[in-house]
């Protein structure tokens, strides 16, 4: 079985971690991951303070094996994060901090909580930023993953973030779902991955089945990163934008910023609708390149079970190659 430092840090048996996808995760797809021998990932941005400790509950409920909580920095809400620290879970998971926004503070109150830090980061700037501020564990993040990333890709993203953290503990993660995957960046000196679209097509994500689907569906070249969702719902990520998939919705509003100020309400009611009915061409699909290595819906714990088994395969006819 692979086994890397990163599992020691996080009291798991598989470097694999479930990404704090704010509508993404449930605790059923967290406990999910966790009882897999991976980190599940619960992610809180959003969620009112009072709705925190109930849903840290349920996790625990499910399994007693470790898990994290995650909060996006630049829109924290301190009741939250409050909430969250008292519930002491394992490890708390941070991103997306605006640029004149202090670090340290918060990374203390969760160590003074028991927790173990993890930052997400998409450049080597921001990486040298949160292993200074006293982050444990850097998540690189490249641009082909789902959702808001940055702009360079995960192959020289990793090393590079290794070389200015060392020797703290690097997390890969854009673009990967298998074991390939998994072998490729502990080649690159990174210590584990973290997964957000593989997730999504599983049994246990609270996606609608029609969304799982398009996932399973897509071969990977129908996303793009654009910044009309953001500017459409009035909402302004530090440094970011977001991968999404091309659709209906999406061929209506790409390169319309000006006009989707305008329709916010129109594009909310509609992307409301579109997830409660399950319409894909309608939706905002935030996934990531990917999509076009996931074949089809499975159970987590499968998906991380498979991951590691493929990927120690993958390593170990690595280490047979003849060498000159």
């Amino acid at each position: 079985m692979i086994r890397t430092s990163l599992c020691d840090t996080l009291g798991i048996d598989r470097p694999i971690i479930l990404g704090g996808m704010g509508s993404g995760t449930t605790p059923a797809l967290v406990a999910a991951v966790s009882e897999a021998g991976g980190l599940g990932t619960l992610g809180l941005n959003a969620r009112p303070a009072d709705a925190v400790a109930p849903l840290v509950a349920k996790v625990r409920e499910a399994t007693a094996k470790p898990f994290g909580v995650n909060f996006l920095m630049f829109n924290l809400d301190e009741a939250a994060f409050a909430a969250a620290l008292e519930a002491r879970p394992q490890v708390l998971s941070l991103a997306w901090a605006r640029p004149d926004q202090e670090l340290a503070r918060p990374i203390a109150r969760a160590h003074d909580a028991g927790g173990v830090v993890m930052y997400n980061v998409g450049n080597v700037k921001e990486a040298r930023r949160a292993a200074e501020a006293g982050a444990d564990i850097i998540v690189a993040q490249g641009t082909e993953g789902g959702g808001h990333v940055g702009w360079m890709g995960t192959l020289p993203l990793v090393p590079m973030v290794v070389d200015a953290v060392a020797p703290k503990p690097v997390v890969a993660a854009g673009g990967i779902a298998d074991g390939r995957g998994l072998a490729a960046v502990l080649a690159l000196g990174a210590q584990g991955v973290l997964l957000g679209t593989r997730f999504l097509a599983t049994d246990e994500s609270p996606l609608h089945p029609n969304f799982k689907a398009a996932i399973v569906e897509s071969d990977g070249h129908d996303t793009e990163l654009a910044a009309f969702p953001d500017t459409a719902r009035g909402q302004l990520w530090p440094g970011a934008m977001a991968r999404v998939r091309r659709n209906a919705f999406y061929h209506r509003w790409a390169g319309r910023e000006w006009a989707a100020r305008e329709a916010q309400a129109e594009i909310t009611a509609g992307l409301n609708a579109a997830r409660e009915s399950g319409n894909a061409d309608e939706a905002l699909l935030l996934i990531g390149q990917d999509a076009g290595l996931i074949h089809e819906v499975l159970p987590a714990g499968d998906v991380v079970r498979q991951i590691a088994a493929d990927a120690e395969a993958y390593l170990g006819r690595m280490a047979g190659l003849p060498r000159r």
